[in-house]
């Protein structure tokens, strides 16, 4: 439990230093040494350009050791220029249009009896749920993510920090 309020603390500190209503959403990123492997995912994937648009997005941003929790080889994999598709649609996964804060992610839950269904740029579902008073992704294979870490405000959306990478069926 220490290891984990460490590295929400230390997202947070990351990434609350460069945060202004002026960044997209992949300057949070960009800025946070606990994204590298998502920026340079994103950047892989020729969604760069695509995310610092007007948006708004809501990105539900995986840190790094999130990726390192994926079977070993597999994110070596994805950056392969031949694997651009299949790339983007797991990061796309991390996207819901609009700007969606904590708080309205909350009501959605309560509203929905315990369930909120996000529907995601890539077309595919994430169900967001509390437990323990946090928000859990659950993508449509059954993977479950914490958020770590909300609201991190962008000029084009809003950056929430998750635990664990996401994936599309």
């Amino acid at each position: 439990m220490k290891k984990v309020f460490t590295l929400v603390t230390i997202c947070l500190v990351a990434i609350s230093s460069v945060v202004s209503a002026q960044k997209t959403v992949v300057d949070i990123a960009v800025g946070s040494k606990d994204h590298t492997t998502l920026v340079a995912a994103v950047t892989a994937a020729d969604l760069v350009t695509v995310l610092q648009g007007a948006g708004p997005f809501t990105v539900f941003a995986p840190v790094n050791a999130a990726f390192d929790k994926l079977p070993e080889g597999t994110v070596a994999s994805l950056l392969k220029p031949e694997n651009k598709a299949t790339l983007a649609k797991i990061l796309t996964y991390h996207v819901v249009a609009g700007s969606i804060d904590a708080a309205e992610v909350v009501k959605a839950i309560k509203g929905g009896k315990g369930k909120a269904v996000l529907t995601t740029v890539s077309g595919g579902k994430l169900t967001a749920s509390l437990k323990g008073g946090k928000v859990i992704l659950t993508d449509e294979n059954g993977g479950v993510s914490t958020v770590v870490a909300t609201d991190l405000k962008a000029g084009n959306g809003i950056v929430h920090v998750i635990d664990t990478v996401v994936l599309p069926k």
